[in-house]
């Protein structure tokens, strides 16, 4: 019996997935366009988008009108680590133990920033103004999704060029156990545009420091930035909870017709 074939987007659809691999492109950094992949590839642009489109619905690719193609962030699994998972049932059992892990971040990313600004390579910091960037290109409540993927994308790329895997590790198990637990309130942080201007100002002085190899610079931007997002964070909780309160009183107008009527 002759074997099934796969279909040309099928087989398309994994060549773009090896070229994601191949050329190290991350959270929110935009694909290739069109033309160019199906010229690389050697096949038609017809057939180049629908392997895109099939990418798009398995979620690894998302799409942007008149903006691109864009590589989505994949959680890893880090929550599986022994390391994680204690911290994980916690905060299953109490949602408040997320202010710990955000307590945590202080120290960790104070630390990830001042190893990041001595021991970035040429390569580091590459990846780090393309991240930035991605940060900047999806702006207030554009797609804050996305945008909130790639806020994480570059606090990794710090991590990553502190060339030390238990903190990159760590901050790895931290962003795995926040995605649920404040993504929302990181996605609302990307439509309200004078809390998006701080984040960006804040990114760019991270980013700025560990480009100029000042660690102690570095360091300091890491700890005001992060301490911006945790007040932002607990704020935004705390009127959401009250706007729950609020919905869950009785209707007043309601009660009284009902006493009347009584």
């Amino acid at each position: 019996m002759k074997a099934i074939q796969p279909r040309l987007a099928d087989r398309l659809a994994e060549r773009v997935k090896a070229l994601i691999s191949e050329r190290n492109l991350e959270a929110g950094m935009r694909l290739p366009a069109e033309r160019q992949l199906a010229a690389e590839m050697g096949a038609s642009r017809s057939s180049v988008r629908e392997a895109i489109q099939k990418l798009i619905s398995e979620g690894i690719l998302i799409s942007r009108r008149g903006g691109g193609t864009f590589v989505r962030y994949e959680v890893q699994p880090w929550s599986e680590q022994r390391i994680v998972q204690p911290l994980k049932t916690l905060i299953e059992d109490d949602p408040d133990y997320r202010y710990d892990i955000l307590e945590a971040r202080h120290s960790i990313e104070s630390s990830t920033a001042w190893y990041a600004a001595i021991r970035a390579t040429p390569a580091d910091k590459e990846k780090l103004i393309a991240c930035f960037d991605a940060t900047v290109a999806f702006k207030e409540s554009d797609d804050p999704d996305l945008a909130a993927q790639a806020d994480v994308r570059f606090h990794l790329a710090i991590a990553e060029a502190s060339h030390n895997i238990v903190l990159l590790q760590t901050m790895r198990g931290f962003f795995d156990l926040l995605q649920s637990s404040v993504m929302h309130s990181r996605q609302r942080m990307y439509t309200v545009p004078a809390i998006f201007a701080g984040l960006t100002e804040q990114h760019n002085e991270l980013l700025q420091a560990i480009l100029a190899g000042d660690p102690e610079r570095a360091r300091l931007a890491a700890r005001t930035h992060l301490g911006f997002v945790h007040r932002t964070i607990k704020t935004l909780h705390e009127d959401e909870a009250r706007q729950t309160r609020i919905t869950r009183l009785p209707d007043e107008d309601t009660d009284a017709t009902r006493e009347k009527n009584s």
